[in-house]
């Protein structure tokens, strides 16, 4: 495999009937006339879904429609991302058949340190204690990304791209079953006295799904939002709330009004790589776009293709083979600009091809950290990264695409609120132990004005002439690469429409640990894995956010939104 960025010119060679994707096979909704411009939305959630869509439909380009939903989200579905969050946008110009990447992740404040989460004896602080610290919290970054890519990309004024937030934050929505259940739920953010305040009753008691949930301060919020652009959240009464609520006990953290005041997001060249007929597409570090990368080259050594979903073998080769990504990822990937990233060793044919021979019959041991070329020493990281995050993927009428991955971190973020929407605990992402017992840092510890690693991947797939052909991404924490790369296998490899490969059980392999939806899988398949040393168990695997699309021959566009959560997947012509 060779590295692309935004090359596809190289491409020309692949004859695009080759492609392993019959049209029998494509899912018959959502879709849209052939040869005729059409506009696309998929989201977690199905009032963010109806908001893109009402701004494509006035014109709206795809990115006007991402800062919409994103505004929606960030009420209707507080648990995963929003406001006082961060972001990962991959951006394909339809005109320059271009991937850009705004990299919206948050950053260290400018008195972050390398040891922020250790307690008095030298250890990690436990996690619970950890994320309701005011510690947790890094400068938010996704509505400066967001409006980064406005002027790049906006056809819709900002200001008349909030209606739809601040109307159903005043008037009220209906709380979902996954909010309530998220509501009732034993995180330790349920605890936190901003999380019980928002949810409760006059009476005391906690509001379930049915229910219906007003939130006037978001409304104010968004109303200021939308007429004085990012100075609303990043300086003035919200600015001053941000940092008082943050150096509030347990654990005050150190951000200051003018760490909100400095953020910049980042505008990146996308990382690009074959897989089969295409080129992928995915955010460099400090994403994990070259760990997906790298667990799709390790997959096309091995016979997957021509397997099939009800393939013990098929899961096998796709474990193991993501047990290896991880080892690398885990010890090289974290913020470029304070640590090399050996991107293009971990990608080089030769280095592919000698870690997926470490594939063997059975599950070895826990795989080791390759030494790709470029690595620099470098200690191993298990960092835990919780699952509250959200996936968008937009397509306007000019064929502009937005895939987008947005997140508050864990559950309800920080638990603390400001102005009607919960703060990230984006800083728990880093490493809590910053060094090894050898005392080598990771190349993820904390330090000022960094970027902490994320899984987010939100990809774009072009053809052989850099034309729009798919977009994926999900939520799910670190099991993030393995349900994009599980849902791209399934569409891809196996034929299946997408809705139908986004649906397929997870399964996530990471080091020792063999996790996954183990009642989705038949008690053959389950036993026969097992003879092969994999023994699935409950575990991280159960919460995944895919959202994806591909483009089928005759244009068809063949969308899907995964079925743990309750998101649509709509194409319909454009107007």
């Amino acid at each position: 495999m060779r590295l692309f960025r935004n090359v596809v010119a190289a491409f020309a060679a692949f004859a695009l009937a080759a492609c392993a994707v019959t049209q029998d096979r494509i899912a018959e909704q959502p879709t849209a006339p052939q040869g005729k411009a059409q506009i696309f939305a998929a989201a977690a959630n199905p009032l963010a879904v109806e908001t893109g869509l009402a701004v494509l439909r006035r014109g709206g380009s795809a990115v006007d429609a991402a800062i919409a939903m994103q505004a929606m989200l960030s009420l209707v579905e507080p648990q995963s991302s929003g406001i006082g969050g961060g972001a990962f946008m991959s951006y394909y110009d339809a005109r320059t058949r271009k991937v850009t990447v705004y990299d919206g992740r948050e950053t260290a404040p400018a008195g972050a340190s390398e040891g922020m989460f250790l307690g008095g004896d030298g250890k990690a602080l436990p996690f619970g204690e950890a994320v309701l610290s005011g510690r947790a919290t890094g400068v938010p970054g996704a509505i400066r990304m967001l409006s980064v890519a406005h002027d790049d990309h906006g056809r819709i004024a900002w200001r008349d791209l909030f209606g739809d937030a601040e109307r159903t934050a005043r008037e009220g929505f209906v709380i979902s079953p996954r909010l309530g259940r998220f509501i009732a739920g034993s995180f330790p953010e349920n605890a936190a006295p901003d999380v019980r305040s928002y949810f409760s009753n006059p009476d005391g008691s906690l509001k379930k799904a049915g229910d219906r949930l007003t939130n006037p301060a978001y409304a104010a919020f968004v109303r200021r939002l939308a007429e004085e652009g990012v100075s609303a959240l990043y300086a003035g009464p919200t600015a001053e709330r941000i940092v008082e609520r943050t150096h509030a006990a347990p654990l005050g953290g150190s951000m200051t009004l003018a760490d909100l005041a400095a953020y910049r997001p980042v505008k990146r060249e996308a990382l690009c790589g074959h897989y089969r007929i295409y080129l992928v597409c995915t955010p460099p570090p400090p994403a994990s776009g070259v760990g997906l990368l790298q667990l799709l080259a390790i997959l096309e050594h091995t016979d997957i293709a021509s397997r099939g979903p009800q393939d013990p073998q098929a899961w096998f080769l796709f474990a193991e083979a993501s047990r290896i990504m991880y080892a690398d990822r885990d010890r090289y990937v974290g913020d470029p600009a304070f640590v090399q990233v050996p991107v293009a060793g971990m990608l080089d044919p030769a280095y592919v091809a000698g870690r997926a021979k470490l594939i063997g019959d059975v599950a070895a041991p826990s795989p080791v950290a390759g030494m790709p070329a470029g690595a620099p020493v470098a200690a191993a990281d298990r960092t835990l990264e919780p699952m509250g995050t959200s996936h968008i993927v937009i397509e306007d009428a000019d064929g502009n695409v937005v895939s987008m991955t947005t997140t508050v971190e864990s559950i309800f973020g920080s638990g603390r609120m400001v102005d009607g929407f919960f703060l990230n605990n984006q800083m728990t992402d880093f490493a809590m132990q910053p060094r090894d017992d050898q005392g080598r840092l990771l190349a993820n510890a904390p330090a000022p004005g960094k970027r902490p690693r994320s899984s987010m991947t939100p990809l774009v797939v072009l053809d052989g002439e850099g034309r729009f052909a798919g977009a994926f991404g999900s939520a799910g924490g670190n099991a993030i690469l393995p349900y994009v790369a599980k849902s791209m296998v399934g569409a891809i490899d196996w034929n299946l429409p997408v809705q139908d490969a986004i649906a397929l059980p997870n399964l996530v392999a990471r080091g020792p640990a063999f996790n996954g939806e183990v009642t989705k899988f038949s008690p053959e398949l389950l036993q026969a894995l097992a003879v092969r040393g994999i023994r699935l168990l409950p575990g991280q695997g159960e919460d995944s956010g895919i959202q994806g699309v591909m483009v089928r021959p005759g244009g068809r566009f063949d969308g899907g939104y995964d079925p743990r959560r309750e998101g649509r997947a709509i194409a319909e012509p454009a107007r």
